[in-house]
């Protein structure tokens, strides 16, 4: 039989999350950043914004990653993942363009980054800032919504996670959070991943 080219809509995946236990993070000695788990819709399939950092950046310079960024005092997460998208991509949305929020995932670098589900279907095409993006990348959602590999490290005893994507593999964090994007709006799994390890790399 053959597959419908989206298998979820917004009021799927809005329906999913509201549903979803989400787990936040109260680590308060942490810095707190949000990303944007964007939805697009290229060439009528629904599709996730995952950009490739600037290489000038001091942090994770040409890294895969989704839009985001610490958060300003004061700021919640979904305004702060709404105002990188508008920054780094020039994508305007309006509060009600965010869906609902996943797990906190903590980083090794000293972060709780919240995800943030943000339906742009109708926002345009992104024009990112040179410098903080290099590439953006509208990735089906179909093309995400694949198992994971899994890899053991000697300086952890937990899983590092790595997604099949352009013919390499994305890491947590970011691989960590598609991952459980996917889980839960496009297979309604309360999946957890919090709990799976970044590469050595990525720690700093």
């Amino acid at each position: 039989m053959t597959q419908p080219v989206n298998p979820v809509d917004r009021s799927t995946v809005a329906a999913r999350l509201r549903d979803f236990p989400r787990r936040a993070s109260d680590r308060q000695d942490l810095k707190r950043a949000a990303v944007a788990v964007c939805i697009t819709e290229n060439g009528g399939v629904l599709s996730l914004l995952i950009i490739r950092r600037a290489p000038r950046l001091r942090a994770h310079a040409g890294q895969l990653a989704l839009p985001g960024g610490r958060l300003d005092p004061g700021e919640t997460a979904p305004d702060g993942a709404l105002r990188e998208l508008q920054e780094e991509l020039g994508l305007t949305l309006k509060p009600d363009a965010v869906l609902g929020l996943l797990d906190d995932y903590v980083t090794r670098s000293g972060y709780v980054i919240t995800p943030v589900v943000c339906w742009a279907v109708d926002a345009g095409e992104p024009t990112p800032a040179e410098t903080e993006v290099a590439q953006v990348h509208q990735i089906a959602l179909a093309d995400l919504d694949v198992e994971p590999r899994f890899i053991t490290i000697p300086e952890s005893d937990a899983p590092v996670i790595q997604l099949p994507l352009l013919d390499r593999y994305l890491h947590a964090p970011t691989g960590a959070i598609v991952y459980q994007f996917c889980q839960v709006a496009c297979r309604g799994l309360a999946t957890r991943v919090a709990h799976f390890e970044q590469p050595v790399f990525a720690w700093q």
